[in-house]
């Protein structure tokens, strides 16, 4: 080899005292890499988006659902997420402007001729009346009467904004954080930190609506690049999971035989290939599913609730689609009941493209469509939240009301209809470490945009893992080269909604 064409750190290494002092260091300095570990005074990962170290759960591959320690200690200790696909219209339901109806069908002053949809059109007062509810007057509108005699319960966040207008990549933002598919859902990353409480029934369970999956379909639950076994299992009172009943032509001893051939050959296979996590994963889920052929029928079999829950619930006298939603509302409670970490119930699908009949987009007939949607969603959630709240369960659970982003003060073209609106909506949260009668930020007077107090879908994202006792920033996921977390780079904990 010509020396010539090296560099002088290389030239160096060819001479033999060199070579032999930089091995030497170099074997002393592992050496005391080895010493250093052992003692635990070794520095710790790289620091995540945010300057923190990652504070690693410690998951045993072999029971990835068995409970863990929050970052901190928070009363929240369950989450239940009541998700209203298609935009519910803000200021048709909790964020009173009166300036729209001062200005009813006149042009909106201050607001551009055309936005991302089209031309702007005229001025809409609220398609409901607005009156005060509760003790503290809350303003809150006809559409969602039930709901709106639980509003001392509540806190409002009317200032929040998302990046998108568009419904599936809303649903993906709210949901996973990113616009993109691919992306831990905020039911992954729950259950990838603090597992969960019952080892029969899934960690995570997605309430789907009875007329199917929303628009971003299962990355609203999945688990993107988290282990497989933290994504969401779907299924509602109507389906239950798949594949749960043994054949006809097994017999239970037949059964358990083969479950215990079965757990064997994974445990082999595990010792084979310790490192990886779908394999892992898809054995955890099989077992899982083995318990859950006894667990989930029982949790399933609402014949034991009382005349008056199923009434409460508004299971029958309503539509058809309200008393399947009211199952579904039954079923979330007895899923936290029996100890699930996270529930998300949605309201709203798309099977045919929504337009404001299978969920709340409504850019036309927003007072027939709306009214639609309220009357299967609100007495069914209201009496869902009243429950956990009578059986003491709100004291651990937080419970969330989302919908991806907001409506416009104003009619679309054809005069019946709202727009999209991401730059103002309101979502509400209630129970455990929240604050109780509560309103925090404020939309423009015409609910436009957000003015006081902008709140990100990040913020929003934050203040959640936060009520469960996790630091966003320190909640993190090593993939391909990045720490991804649930808010990218982004968020502040809202503490002003802090109890």
């Amino acid at each position: 080899m010509n020396a010539e064409h090296l560099s002088p750190q290389g030239r160096r290494l060819l001479d033999r005292r060199s070579f032999l002092g930089t091995a030497g260091l170099s074997t002393a300095g592992l050496a005391l890499a080895g010493l250093l570990k052992a003692d635990g005074l070794l520095a710790g990962d790289a620091p995540a988006a945010g300057g923190k170290v990652p504070i690693r759960p410690e998951i045993d591959p072999n029971n990835p659902y068995a409970p863990r320690p929050a970052h901190f200690e928070m009363p929240a200790k369950q989450v239940l997420v009541i998700f209203c696909p298609g935009a519910v219209s803000h200021v048709d339901t909790f964020d009173y402007k009166p300036a729209l109806t001062k200005l009813h069908g006149q042009k909106p002053p201050g607001i551009p001729d055309v936005t991302f949809e089209g031309p702007t059109g005229n001025i809409a007062k609220p398609f409901w009346e607005f009156r005060p509810r509760g003790e503290t007057g809350k303003m809150v509108s006809d559409l969602l009467p039930h709901l709106a005699g639980m509003v001392d319960d509540f806190c409002f966040l009317h200032s929040l904004t998302t990046e998108t207008s568009a419904h599936p990549q809303g649903e993906n933002f709210l949901n996973t954080g990113f616009t993109m598919e691919g992306f831990p859902s905020f039911g992954a990353w729950i259950t990838y930190a603090l597992g969960t409480g019952n080892q029969e029934l899934p960690a995570f369970v997605a309430i789907n609506d009875p007329r199917g999956l929303a628009r971003s379909g299962k990355n609203n639950f999945g688990n993107g690049f988290l282990p497989a076994a933290f994504q969401g299992t779907d299924f509602n009172a109507q389906h239950p999971p798949n594949n749960l009943h043994r054949p006809d032509a097994l017999s239970p001893a037949d059964d358990r035989a083969t479950v215990e051939l079965l757990q064997r050959l994974n445990a082999q296979h595990m010792e084979k290939y310790p490192g990886d996590a779908d394999l892992a994963g898809r054995i955890a889920s099989y077992e899982l599913a083995g318990r859950m052929q006894t667990s989930v029928p029982d949790v399933m079999d609402l014949t034991g609730e009382s005349a008056s829950t199923l009434k409460a619930y508004g299971v029958e006298g309503g539509s058809e689609l309200r008393g399947q939603y009211a199952r579904n509302c039954i079923l979330a409670r007895r899923l936290l009941e029996k100890g699930v970490r996270v529930v998300q119930l949605f309201n709203g699908s798309d099977p045919s493209g929504g337009n404001g009949i299978t969920n709340w987009d409504s850019h036309a007939n927003i007072a027939s469509t709306h009214a639609m949607q309220a009357e299967i969603m609100d007495q069914p959630t209201a009496a869902l939240i009243a429950d956990l709240k009578q059986r003491g369960m709100l004291e651990h659970t937080l419970v969330v009301w989302a919908t991806e982003f907001g409506r416009m003060p104003f009619l679309q073209a054809n005069g019946t209809g709202r727009d999209h609106n991401p730059d103002a909506f309101t979502c509400f949260l209630t129970g455990a470490g929240v604050k109780r009668a509560f309103s925090y930020g404020e939309s423009d007077e015409f609910g436009f945009k957000a003015a006081i107090d902008p709140t990100s879908v990040y913020d929003f994202n934050a203040t959640l893992l936060h009520l469960m006792g996790l630091d966003h920033e320190r909640l993190t996921f090593y993939h391909n080269g990045l720490e991804r977390r649930l808010t990218n780079v982004h968020g502040h904990v809202v503490q002003d909604v802090l109890a």
